[in-house]
């Protein structure tokens, strides 16, 4: 392994490490305490949560706003995609020949969604109003993240670009808004909690 290879492992390994420690304050936390008497089962709700209530068209911040919706999915998609890429290249380039470019063509299009995403939060003082530094970095290092992995697949020069790309974006996973890819199965686990306790959730059929 080269050099650069080396820094995204370790880089990797630091995320998944501090990753940990942000689970372990979770399951220490434990769920918030909720004083509603519960007459029902709060499974079905947590499970919907995790379903039904992701459908876009239960959500009106999707289905008001379905190319945002579509492009953020592709770009959800695209980083999953970028990061077991990531682990199969640190060890094995097993990524080669035709099946390159079909795979660095999803991902150009899934970093394409990144950059529209960013761009719309920069010009629509609505979203700008509401956005942090950590909101335009960490869309920025994640749309990188992809289109290097993109460009590497189909250009092995650019592997020291990529790694080195990775390995910034690794290091700073655990401190930015990246960590909601973990906090986000707490978060939908503590809603379908609270409104199953209620007896919203699931919603009764007719």
């Amino acid at each position: 392994m080269a050099w650069y290879q080396y820094l995204t492992l370790i880089s990797l390994l630091f995320c998944c490490i501090v990753c940990m420690m942000h689970l372990f304050r979770l399951i220490r936390l434990g769920s918030p305490v909720d004083y509603a008497i519960s007459g029902v089962k709060t499974g079905p709700a947590i499970a919907y949560s995790f379903t039904g209530a992701m459908n876009p068209v239960k959500k009106e911040s999707a289905y008001l706003h379905l190319p945002t919706y579509t492009a953020g999915i592709l770009f959800h998609l695209g980083s999953f995609l970028s990061v077991i890429i990531l682990v199969v290249q640190l060890f094995s380039p097993i990524i080669t020949g035709f099946l390159s470019w079909p795979v660095a063509v999803f991902l150009f299009a899934s970093g394409t969604c990144g950059i529209s995403i960013l761009v719309k939060r920069i010009i629509k003082s609505s979203l700008r109003n509401l956005s942090s530094p950590d909101d335009y970095l960490s869309n920025i290092l994640v749309t990188l993240f992809q289109l290097a992995t993109a460009l590497s697949l189909i250009l092995p020069a650019a592997g020291p670009v990529y790694f080195v790309v990775s390995a910034i974006l690794f290091l700073w996973f655990p401190f930015g808004k990246l960590r909601h890819a973990l906090y986000f199965f707490a978060a939908r686990y503590h809603l379908g909690l609270f409104y199953g306790r209620r007896g919203v959730w699931p919603p009764k059929t007719r």
